[in-house]
This record gives C-alpha cells, sequence and structure tokens, in this order.
C-alpha cells in the first residue's frame, strides 16, 4: 500500500513534468509561430547551417534547463560575461522585433469578432499585466542585499 507522502511525492512529480512539457511545447510553439529561426536563415542566407541552428536551439534548451535547476555556476572574466550579455539582449530584442509584427493579429482578430473598438484595452491590460506581474517579481521575490 502506498503512503501519503509517495502519494504526495508521485503527485508533485507528475505535475512538475506535465508542466514542464506544457511550458516547453508552448515556448517551442512561439518560436515556431514567430518564425525567428527561418527568418533568420533567410536573412543571412545560410541555409547550409541548418543542422547547426537546430543543434544550438536544442544545446540552449537543455543546457538552460539545467543551470536552472541545479546549484552550477560558472566563472567567467568580464569579457565574456559582457558577450553572454550582448547575445541575450540581440535575442531579447528580435524575439521583441517579432512580436510587434505578431501584433498584427489582435485588430485582425478583434474586428473579425465584432469589439474591434476594445483594441486599447486589450493592449492596456497586456502592457498593465506586464509591469504589475515585473514589479511584483522584483519586489517580492528577488533579494537585493
Amino acid at each position: 500500500m502506498m503512503t501519503a507522502e509517495a502519494i504526495t511525492v508521485f503527485l508533485q512529480v507528475f505535475i512538475g513534468l506535465g508542466s514542464g512539457l506544457v511550458v516547453g511545447s508552448g515556448f517551442v510553439a512561439f518560436l515556431t509561430v514567430l518564425g525567428i529561426i527561418p527568418r533568420l536563415i533567410q536573412l543571412s542566407k545560410s541555409y547550409r547551417s541548418l543542422p547547426s541552428y537546430q543543434f544550438s536551439v536544442i544545446a540552449g534548451a537543455l543546457l538552460g534547463t539545467y543551470f536552472t535547476f541545479t546549484d552550477v555556476t560558472i566563472q567567467l572574466p568580464l569579457i565574456l560575461v559582457s558577450f553572454w550579455g550582448l547575445l541575450h539582449g540581440v535575442f531579447i530584442g528580435m524575439l521583441a522585433a517579432a512580436l510587434t509584427e505578431v501584433l498584427n493579429v489582435f485588430p485582425i482578430l478583434l474586428k473579425r469578432l465584432g469589439i474591434d473598438k476594445e483594441l486599447l484595452w486589450l493592449l492596456m491590460a497586456i502592457v498593465i499585466g506586464k509591469i504589475v506581474g515585473s514589479l511584483f517579481q522584483w519586489l517580492i521575490f528577488v533579494e537585493i542585499i
């Protein structure tokens, strides 16, 4: 007979793995819908490097997951950390640029639903939600000192 503690652990593992699969699948679908990687290949005319792009995305996802869930830290010189930050900035910039193209979906969708006059409210809700979520994260969960 399983104890209550074993059932609790099983449920936690099941929910954790399920949640991780959902978030990971959502992120991959998000990148796919935005078409960031195919657009980069098209702009750079580097079709022959497709296996390298695929390897980079998979390795980045796996390493990111590993470093998120372990206490492993890497001490790098400031110049390498700066370059790493630059790469993060480039990725976030490309993601933001792709999102601005996707935002054209909102007016079309709202017009088809017949609620196109509420576009401003939708965009304000998104912006205010991001601001409140960010403030909550930094004020509640991050210990500055």
